[in-house]
C-alpha cells in the first residue's frame, strides 16, 4: 500500500500566521490569525509583526493538524515561505519549520510566497476536488500590496515574469487613497465597499503610458491626489458628499490600466487561459473585469475564492506538495530572503 502524502504548510511573510495540511493533493486544513494591532498605525509595523507570529505560530499549527486529523508523525515535509517578505515575520515561521522539521527527521521545502500564489489555483478541497484549474501555459496577473506583475507560467516551477509595476503596486496606491480619504486600514476593502456604490465615470485620472507589460501607478495615484487637493479647497466636505463617487472612479482607473496590459500580453502571446492572484484579485470591479474579459475575448478565466486571495499556507502547501513529487528539498541551513524575483 503506497504511503500518504501529508504536506504541513507555514506562511508568516508578512501580518498574517498561517498553517495548512494537504494529504495526496486535497487541502484537509487552512488555519489563519490576523493580526489587528496594526490598524491604529495605518499599515504593518514590522517588529509587532513578528512578535504576534511567535505568539501565534504554536496554536495555529497545532489547530490545523487538529483540524486535518493528522498528528505530526505522519508528515511528510513542512512547506514554508521562505521569502520575500518581512525579515522579522519570515524568520519566525522559518525557524519553526526547521525546528519542527529536525525533531521529525523529515525534509523541508522552500517556497516563493509570490509562486505560493500563483498556485492557488490548483488547491483541491475536500469537498469539492474537482475545481478546475488553468492548463500550462498560462498567464497570471498578481497584484497585491506590494506586486503588480504579469506572469507566464509554463509550469509549476517555471514561471517569467514579462511585466512589472517600476514603482508602486496596485494595492499599494489603493491603499494610499484610502489613507488620504480618511477611509481607514486596510484601505482595499474599504474603497471596494465604496467602489460599488458609487459611478466609475463620475471622475477622471491621468493614465500611465508605459511601453511594453510594464505597470506604472506613481502618476496615477498623484493625479488622484492632486485633484482631491484642488476639489477640497472649493469644497472642505468634499470628501465625505463623494466618496463613494471618488472610489469608483479611481478603482476603474486602477483595474484599466491593469487590465490593458494584461490584454495585451494575452494577444501578443496567443495565450487565453489567463489567472489573477494575489490580495488585490478580491477587488469586485478586478474579479468582473476579468468575467467580461472572458465574455470578449474568450479567455478563460481563473479567479481565487477569497480565502485564498490574501497569504494563507494552503498555497505554500499546495507548492509544497508539488516540489515534494521532485524531491525538490532545502538544505538545514537554508536562510529566509527580504527580496527575491521568480
Amino acid at each position: 500500500m503506497e504511503k500518504d502524502t501529508i504536506i504541513l504548510g507555514i506562511e508568516s511573510s508578512c501580518d498574517d500566521t498561517s498553517a495548512a495540511v494537504i494529504k495526496n493533493g486535497v487541502l484537509l486544513s487552512n488555519v489563519t490569525a490576523s493580526q489587528a494591532v496594526h490598524e491604529s498605525y495605518g499599515g504593518v509595523v514590522p517588529e509587532l509583526a513578528s512578535r504576534a507570529h511567535q505568539q501565534n505560530i504554536v496554536p495555529v499549527v497545532d489547530q490545523a493538524l487538529k483540524r486535518a486529523g493528522v498528528e505530526r508523525e505522519q508528515l511528510s515535509a513542512i512547506a514554508f515561505t521562505r521569502g520575500p517578505g518581512l525579515m522579522g515575520s519570515l524568520l519566525v515561521g522559518v525557524s519553526f519549520a526547521k525546528g519542527l522539521a529536525a525533531s521529525l527527521g523529515i525534509p523541508m521545502i522552500d517556497v516563493n510566497h509570490l509562486q505560493g500564489h500563483v498556485l492557488a489555483h490548483f488547491i483541491q478541497e475536500v469537498k469539492n476536488e474537482n475545481t478546475p484549474s488553468p492548463s500550462f501555459p498560462f498567464l497570471c496577473l498578481l497584484v497585491s500590496g506590494g506586486n503588480s506583475q504579469i506572469i507566464k507560467v509554463s509550469a509549476y516551477n517555471k514561471m517569467e515574469i514579462i511585466g512589472q509595476t517600476i514603482d508602486d503596486a496596485a494595492g499599494e496606491a489603493i491603499d494610499k487613497a484610502a489613507k488620504v480619504m480618511g477611509l481607514g486600514y486596510p484601505g482595499g476593502p474599504i474603497i471596494d465597499r465604496l467602489a460599488r456604490q458609487g459611478n466609475p465615470d463620475a471622475y477622471q485620472f491621468s493614465k500611465p503610458h508605459i511601453a511594453g507589460y510594464d505597470y506604472s501607478f506613481s502618476g496615477l495615484k498623484t493625479s488622484f491626489l492632486y485633484n482631491l487637493r484642488d476639489w477640497l479647497k472649493d469644497d472642505p466636505d468634499f470628501i465625505e458628499h463623494h466618496k463613494e463617487d471618488l472610489a469608483a472612479s479611481y478603482e476603474k482607473a486602477i483595474v484599466d490600466t491593469l487590465m490593458n496590459k494584461l490584454r495585451l500580453a494575452a494577444r501578443d502571446l496567443k495565450i487565453r487561459q489567463v489567472a489573477v492572484a494575489g490580495g488585490v484579485s478580491a477587488n469586485t470591479g478586478l474579479r468582473n473585469a476579468f468575467l467580461e474579459h472572458a465574455k470578449k475575448y474568450h479567455w478563460n478565466v481563473f479567479i481565487p475564492k477569497f480565502g485564498y486571495t490574501t497569504d494563507n499556507a494552503a498555497m505554500i502547501a499546495q507548492a509544497g506538495y508539488f516540489k515534494f513529487q521532485d524531491k525538490d528539498f532545502c538544505p538545514m541551513e537554508a536562510p529566509a530572503y527580504s527580496r527575491v524575483t521568480m
